[in-house]
């Protein structure tokens, strides 16, 4: 097993199923968390959970409070944070001519403008401390596109865009940037999809099926240790 021991992990997006997931591989391998989200009754339940962790109410769309956060996390990891976790994201979907300029703006502000802060006021500490991570979880549609989700899909593209130009600004002092970017996962959201569109949808996956929520959680984990220390700039 990874072992991530006395590591300082900062995870947004915990309350979803693949934070969720995330947080629960992060915890046995021994790391010290801060989880966020904006459910608190969902929050609770990870610290009746995980009784180590840290959780904090956070809205991340909140720009102007995002160094005020970051600065309190540092404070909480006693002035060193090792890993920030980019996980969490919305969705709006329209077609393209029927979406609302706020539904595009909604998406990019939360899911890449949120992100690039977060990851900048982290950066900061991050060089004083001569080393770091960030890990983005972006999604195979910033690659592939998808019908009616231009602005998700433009979202998820720009981390990956931003996280090769971090990799290449701060090599050299040590902090590594990398995305992980999820396919179609099992989920509440892919069982709600009807039986033929589910078996077309797994005819395109090599492997025959959807992927599970712990397939993002190893690969997270993996890049949280040092077994990847000489990876940046790349996507899973």
């Amino acid at each position: 097993m990874i072992n991530l021991n006395n590591l300082n992990i900062i995870l947004t997006g915990s309350t979803g199923v693949i934070g969720n997931s995330i947080l629960e591989k992060l915890y046995a391998a021994n790391a010290n968390i801060i989880a966020t989200g904006t459910n608190l009754n969902k929050l609770n339940k990870i610290k009746g959970k995980y009784p180590n962790c840290i959780i904090k109410q956070f809205d991340i769309s909140n720009h102007s409070e995002i160094e005020k956060f970051i600065e309190n996390c540092n404070n909480d990891f006693q002035g060193k944070i090792d890993v920030l976790i980019n996980n969490a994201g919305i969705t709006i979907d329209n077609l393209t001519i029927r979406m609302k300029d706020e539904e595009w703006k909604k998406v990019l502000n939360l899911n890449l403008t949120s992100s690039f802060l977060l990851s900048k006021y982290s950066i900061k500490k991050m060089i004083k401390n001569t080393k770091g991570k960030i890990i983005n979880i972006t999604s195979i549609v910033g690659h592939t596109g998808n019908v009616g989700q231009a602005n998700y899909a433009a979202s998820k593209a720009g981390l990956i865009g931003m996280s090769k130009s971090l990799a290449l600004e701060y090599g050299k002092k040590n902090i590594i940037v990398n995305c992980i970017s999820p396919g179609f996962i099992q989920s509440e959201m892919t069982d709600k999809i009807n039986d033929k569109f589910k078996q077309s949808l797994k005819e395109k996956i090599s492997l025959n099926r959807f992927g599970l929520p712990v397939d993002v959680a190893n690969a997270v984990t993996f890049l949280s240790s040092d077994l990847s220390d000489y990876i940046t700039g790349e996507t899973i």
